[in-house]
């Protein structure tokens, strides 16, 4: 028998507030000291990005708000209670405090009174990092249930006066529990079925946030949208490719591709790549705009909810951000 990392409950939160493209142009309020207007369009925005509208957190809502709102979601979709999980991963670049960990925050106010949390941060593939990790705890028997996390709060980091950047990213969160379970080590089995990581700091300059402890302020994002787009498609196409090789699986075998929402043309690039038809592929970025570590199981949560996303369906989910830091996973549900 095989040890599996197989997924009993999903859920997702998103920020009552939504923002539609046209408000970036007409006066957006509430973000800023002073009303925020752009040069920008509804159509400028969607034809660059496919995004019409996402969500901001209200004043004073943390990450580690959203990302409890998201795991008691996914608590009542497994229908299990925080103390039947051994340990929470939290991905996130947005964490209410430099420390400690969102993750130990969701903890307490989940009251979860036992067990580990800790925090993953690889930007938009730190869901992809987190979930690897879950896995790795799952299957060596570090952990039996795991709850594993996607919270962000990016509307606190952008800079308002880029309209290349800050029309992109919205905030929400979505979250996963995996439970240990035994296969028969075939693709057959329900589960993760496998894991593809990568990083490569000679990128870092093209996507990241100009602060930290070594200039003593928050900073703001910082972009360079043609490079990044450059390497995503080619990146996360290779990085699906070799997640699905690992286990003799190819793209005709996959029911659902479900990428980080980043930019509809990544998205249609990837698919195009893979060999793939945007049938097959759980699109939200519409709708949520960059959600970065959220993305992912936001997507995965409403994609289920939707219809879908079955049970026994294999999905294979990819991400890249900052880093640059990469990957992918193939479950089958």
């Amino acid at each position: 028998m095989t040890p599996r990392a197989t997924v009993i409950g999903v859920g997702h939160y998103l920020p009552e507030r939504i923002i539609e493209n046209a408000e970036f142009a007409e006066g957006l309020q509430g973000v800023a000291p002073e009303t925020i207007r752009l040069e920008t369009s509804d159509d400028w925005i969607r034809s660059r990005s496919g995004i019409e509208r996402r969500h901001f957190a209200a004043p004073g809502q943390t990450t580690s708000d959203l990302a409890t709102r998201a795991a008691r979601a996914a608590l009542a979709d497994a229908g299990i209670v925080a103390d039947d999980l051994d340990a929470i991963v939290l991905a996130t670049s947005t964490a209410d405090l430099t420390f400690p960990s969102a993750a130990t925050m969701v903890q307490a106010e989940l009251g979860m009174t036992g067990g580990f949390a800790f925090d993953v941060q690889a930007v938009c593939a730190g869901f992809i990092y987190a979930l690897a990790n879950a896995n790795a705890l799952i299957i060596s028997g570090q952990a039996k249930r795991v709850m594993v996390i996607g919270a962000e709060t990016f509307s606190r980091i952008m800079d308002w006066t880029d309209r290349g950047t800050c029309v992109l990213f919205g905030d929400g969160a979505g979250a996963l529990i995996l439970e240990a379970s035994e296969g028969d080590g075939t693709n057959a089995d329900r589960g993760i079925l496998s894991t593809d990581l990568h990083s490569d700091g000679r990128f870092r300059d093209i996507l990241y946030v100009d602060g930290g402890t070594s200039t003593g302020q928050s900073g703001y994002l910082r972009m360079e949208g043609k490079e990044v787009f450059r390497h995503a498609v080619e990146k996360l196409a290779s990085t699906a490719t070799s997640a699905m090789a690992k286990i003799g699986m190819t793209a005709e075998q996959l029911d659902w591709i479900v990428p980080h929402q980043a930019n509809i043309r990544i998205i249609a690039g990837t698919a195009k790549k893979l060999g793939l038809s945007m049938d097959n592929v759980v699109t939200t970025v519409q709708d949520h705009g960059n959600t970065s570590a959220a993305s992912i199981p936001l997507a995965l949560s409403v994609g289920k909810a939707r219809g879908q996303i079955k049970r026994g369906d294999v999905v294979v989910t990819e991400a890249i951000g900052g880093g640059l830091a990469w990957g992918a996973v193939v479950i089958r549900w």
